[in-house]
């Protein structure tokens, strides 16, 4: 083969794959997916800031865990849909984290100790449950997200509490980022600090479920990590960690999604990769807190 053939034929192909992902994109589902990435990645990312500055990624890992027994149990009561999974999922979080907080509470186990017991004993319970009723492929969606097959109703609710969840931190930014970094002075100020951590742990809680679709379960915490945690490495702004955790994650998780279409890889999975893949471009090529700038000094 010549070189003006190898040449010709590289256009070419180009051409085509452009052709088929303009096609791909005329598709509902697609375009349903490319908005929940945005909306999903956007909202994920911006509360990800208040896990990295509460240090809290490993409780928020647990939770998503948790989620699973919820709804595994909400399908065996009212079978599988999004409402009944979405309260199941709910209820679960809820369960564990309280009923974590109230073992703590109650005897000499520290809070982490207890949901590590509730979390594992939950999971294992809730796949036992999801294993009886023979649903393995939408265990499978559960676990590790299929996000180009959400419903409008499903985008509906990730726009729901997406829109809700942003707002209100927005909202609450200021007192919240007094509590964060010096609770003793939020309290004496005036700030409902227990009532703001019940918010905080709320707000949190519904937009890890929002990602369940998206990412499922069991990578739904890199989403919610990521985003902040590579910010963090950049600047010592909090403003700038909420807005950039946020913009990141969206653009991440759309980059995402035109990477994994040449690919052939899972969106979901693909999402978490890029995401991985930005916090280690930071790790190393931060000016102030990279691996090489560590070293310089």
């Amino acid at each position: 083969m010549t070189n003006d053939e190898t040449s010709s034929q590289a256009p070419n192909q180009q051409m085509i794959l452009a052709t088929t992902l303009s096609d791909c994109l005329a598709e509902p589902i697609a375009q349903r997916a490319l908005l929940a990435c945005l909306m999903i990645g956007f909202a994920n990312g911006f509360v990800s800031a208040f896990v990295v500055l509460q240090k809290s990624a490993l409780k928020i890992g647990t939770l998503s865990h948790a989620l699973l027994p919820g709804i595994a149990l909400a399908v065996l009561v009212a079978g599988l849909t999004q409402w009944s999974a979405l309260a199941g999922a709910v209820f679960a979080a809820l369960m564990v984290g309280l009923g974590s907080l109230f073992l703590s509470r109650t005897s000499r186990l520290d809070q982490d100790t207890a949901m590590g017991i509730l979390y594992t004993t939950a999971f294992a319970a809730g796949l036992l449950i999801l294993t009886k009723l023979d649903i393995r492929q939408q265990l499978d969606e559960w676990l590790f997200g299929s996000i180009v097959g959400m419903a409008d109703s499903d985008l509906w609710i990730a726009f729901g509490i997406s829109a809700v969840a942003v707002i209100s931190l927005i909202a609450l930014q200021r007192p919240l980022l007094i509590y964060l970094f010096e609770p003793n002075i939020a309290a004496s100020l005036g700030v409902p600090v227990r009532l703001l951590s019940y918010a905080l742990f709320g707000i949190t809680i519904l937009v890890l479920i929002s990602s369940l679709q998206a990412v499922g379960c069991i990578l739904s915490v890199g989403l919610m990590v990521a985003p902040a945690a590579t910010v963090y490495l950049l600047t010592n702004n909090a403003r700038t960690l909420f807005w950039g955790g946020g913009i990141i994650g969206g653009l991440g998780s759309v980059a995402a999604f035109f990477l994994s279409y040449p690919l052939g890889w899972s969106v979901s999975a693909t999402i978490i990769v890029v995401l991985g893949g930005f916090f280690v471009i930071a790790y190393i090529f931060s000016p102030r807190y990279g691996l090489f700038s560590a070293r310089r000094r």
